[in-house]
């Protein structure tokens, strides 16, 4: 029987975890050629998700747990528990149960085809209609600066086998974004569309902070455009400046005694360049923090415990 990861993060879900547990384990009772491993990666929840998960992998063996000694963000943790999985595949499973289960047998058809990468993609959503567009035109715009194609309205939720696992395990990054990842590795993708669910219960741990992270982290991970831009909006405010600035030399000269510059033109040009200068000043700390980060190789969690590892 073939050896199967699914990955589910969590922090502060205690109303989920013993669902996503038992619709996962439905899905497996039903795959008589597969055997697998559960592995719980928690963030240091205030909540009873680890007492939950201490009470299923009582009973349960298949199910692990890794629990983190603070929580260390949306990123670094699934990262790490990836990177534990021993089977011949790996799937992450949320644990807001967005991402249906269900899906892990079409995963699996398409692993047996022979594709190493199996993504699912939303193609429609229960969300609002905003962030749902905001969402979309966030991976458009991304997809477009970016230097490879990364696949549009992908969540991370899918399939990945244990040879692109290897390759991204000895990349050492301490701070992934793991669906450009999956695109920079470049092996061939089977995608399944799919209807993203809204959660059902409990809140989103998700914030505006977050989510910006997350944005910030794909676009200098993937794109230089944005440095580039930068070069070129200086060099084209410098050039209207300098054109605007020879105009009303000549004009002066031309109409000396009807003609009064006055500080409207000073004033709207000097907030027009500092506002781009601080612009891209935001866009440079951000690669710089994104360097900064690399540079300093801190682990991606540090554990707690383990249990049934």
């Amino acid at each position: 029987m073939r050896l199967i990861s699914v990955i589910t993060p969590c922090y502060n879900e205690a109303q989920n975890v013993r669902e996503v547990y038992e619709q996962v384990k439905a899905v497996f009772d039903e795959l008589e050629d597969y055997t697998y491993e559960h592995i719980f990666i928690d963030n240091a929840s205030k909540d009873a998700t680890v007492a939950i998960l201490k009470d299923i992998a009582k009973d349960d063996k298949r199910v692990k747990i890794i629990v983190n000694a603070r929580n260390f963000g949306h990123i670094r943790s699934p990262f790490h528990a990836i990177r534990q999985a021993a089977g011949e595949a790996v799937i992450s499973v949320v644990a807001d149960l967005q991402d249906p289960p269900p899906l892990i047998k079409e995963f699996l058809k398409k692993w047996e085809e022979g594709y190493k990468v199996v993504v699912a993609v939303k193609n429609r959503s229960e969300e609002s209609r905003t962030m749902y567009a905001l969402r979309s035109l966030y991976y458009r715009v991304l997809n477009r600066l970016s230097d490879t194609e990364l696949v549009e309205d992908f969540t991370g939720y899918g399939l990945y086998d244990r040879s692109v696992m290897d390759i991204i395990n000895s990349l050492d990054d301490p701070y992934p974004y793991f669906r450009g990842l999956i695109a920079e590795i470049g092996f061939e993708q089977a995608r399944i569309e799919y209807l993203q669910r809204t959660r059902k219960k409990g809140i989103t741990k998700n914030n505006f902070f977050t989510l910006y992270d997350l944005a910030m982290l794909g676009l200098t991970s993937h794109s230089k455009v944005p440095l580039r831009l930068a070069t070129m909006m200086g060099f084209l405010s410098s050039a209207v400046c300098l054109l605007a600035g020879t105009f009303y030399l000549f004009y002066k000269l031309f109409y000396w005694h009807s003609f009064e510059v006055g500080l409207g033109p000073m004033v709207i040009g000097l907030f027009f360049v500092a506002s781009v200068q601080l612009f891209f000043l935001g866009i440079v700390g951000e690669y710089v923090g994104s360097i900064h980060t690399q540079v300093l190789k801190r682990p991606l969690v540090v554990e707690k415990e383990r249990i049934n590892f």
